[in-house]
């Protein structure tokens, strides 16, 4: 699945770029998003070294690396992050990251001048003016599943994209771009969702929040895209789910099913 654009005005866009394929059979397939307002463009999780070609072919359709003005990383995760030296290359767009992560830069061979290029996202996360007229918000959600973990929410498309939240495993032979049926997509997210994120308690502060925002869609780093009913299915089921340490036994093992 490429470049489907999920919102387009005259002025501003929301696209999904491309849905990456990692080259291995059990590999995981990972979406990366740009967002366009006239010449001024953020990416959204860029995603791994060996993609990196592929996404840049996709948003040379659209605009240049010059043109980028924000790189914007939802957690630390190697799907996510690990072509950033790439494009710390060929673009002088700040990155965004959680703070808690900045020193965990070297180890991607970031060092010296490039660390200035980072800026650490606080804990209650931080309004973005882009350029006149663009704006981004980046949304806390704390251990879902990073302890540091950033959503990204755009006023003008109406689109929060989420990280792992919302993340679907699809076999092959089930591929679409948008989940319109929620209760036959939740087979695809549930064993991931329940394992991955941290607690109830997590989840139901982060729905809370973002429940508060005018969600036309919602845009996982894994799999389809939610839009209509799905969008509200969605979080009424996550706001109640038992996952990741509701889910421990006294063993230290977790119970069947997570």
């Amino acid at each position: 699945m490429r470049n489907v654009v999920l919102y387009g005005s005259e002025s501003h866009k929301f696209i999904l770029l491309n849905e990456s394929e990692p080259g291995e059979e059990d590999g995981i397939r990972s979406n990366q998003y740009l967002v366009l307002h006239d010449d001024c463009g953020v990416l959204l999780d860029p995603g791994g070294f060996g993609v990196m070609p592929r996404v840049l072919a996709e948003m040379l359709r659209y605009i240049g690396p010059d043109k980028l003005k924000g790189i914007i990383l939802s957690h630390q995760d190697p799907d996510i992050v690990g072509g950033i030296s790439t494009w710390l290359e060929i673009t002088g767009a700040p990155v965004y990251v959680s703070r808690i992560w900045m020193r965990f830069l070297p180890h991607y061979g970031i060092l010296g001048e490039r660390m200035k290029r980072f800026v650490g996202v606080p804990d209650a996360g931080l309004p973005l003016e882009i350029c006149p007229g663009f704006d981004l918000q980046l949304v806390p959600a704390h251990f879902l599943h990073s302890e540091g973990q950033i959503n990204v929410y755009d006023p003008a498309s109406r689109i929060l994209f989420t990280g792992d939240i919302g993340a679907a495993m699809l076999p092959p032979d089930r591929d679409y771009a948008f989940v319109d049926d929620f209760s036959a997509h939740l087979p695809y997210i549930e064993g991931f969702h329940r394992r991955y994120m941290c607690s109830n308690k997590a989840a139901k502060i982060w729905v809370d929040a973002v429940s508060k925002l005018d969600i036309h869609l919602i845009a996982p780093q894994h799999g389809p895209v939610y839009r209509g009913q799905a969008v509200k299915d969605f979080l009424i089921w996550f706001r109640e789910l038992q996952c990741g340490i509701d889910l421990m036994t006294e063993s230290g093992h977790f119970r069947e099913g997570a």
